[in-house]
């Protein structure tokens, strides 16, 4: 009986290696799927297509901004009506340029420029900011109007309100700059120059 047992399972498991032998002569399944019936096209996947491409934004365009105002502080300086240690107000650069500028970097070192020489005393940001909340004006207010901007300076004490404002093309754009007298409104310099690049 073990002798019929043994011959058996050893039918058997030589069956089993028979049965997962491919017979000679055939091709094996491709991966692709099942095969195309005679006279059809095979279908073909659709093209993989590439991820969009993001435009990117146009570069502003970058200044010298101490380069083009110390110049024109400097040229300011040689007023007669100019009063060594006088209180200044300077107003946020204006863009009145065909494009886009980053005006708050040229209001950056026009204020820098006008601390190196020490002949004004400019208002400090907070008395500045008090005193627009006082007069109701918001912090993003570029008092593009004189006289809010000389009702600002009457506010804290300056006698002198510096206007400066960008012109012209903005790939290559002017600067121009006026000094007013807080009490009377009168211009008592001005002065224009290139802004370098």
């Amino acid at each position: 009986m073990k002798k019929f047992l043994f011959v058996s399972f050893a039918a058997l498991l030589l069956a089993g290696c028979t049965l997962n032998q491919e017979p000679v002569g055939t091709t094996p399944a491709t991966p692709e799927g099942p095969e195309t019936p005679a006279g059809q096209q095979p279908v073909t996947p659709p093209p993989v297509q590439p991820p969009p491409t993001v435009p990117q934004p146009p570069k502003l365009p970058t200044y010298n901004w101490s380069g083009s105002v110390t110049p024109l502080v400097n040229q300011m300086l040689q007023s007669p009506e100019i009063n060594a240690g006088s209180v200044l107000l300077v107003n946020n650069v204006q863009n009145n340029t065909n494009g886009r500028l980053v005006t708050a970097n040229a209001t950056s070192a026009l204020k820098k420029a006008l601390r190196q020489v020490q002949k004004f005393s400019l208002v400090p940001e907070a008395q500045l900011s008090a005193a627009r909340q006082s007069l109701g004006l918001s912090a993003e207010d570029s008092l593009e109007s004189r006289s809010k901007a000389i009702g600002l300076a009457r506010a804290v004490d300056a006698q002198y309100v510096l206007y400066s404002a960008l012109s012209g093309d903005v790939q290559a754009p002017e600067m121009a700059m006026q000094l007013m007298l807080v009490q009377s409104g009168e211009i008592i310099w001005s002065g224009e120059g290139a802004v370098k690049r």
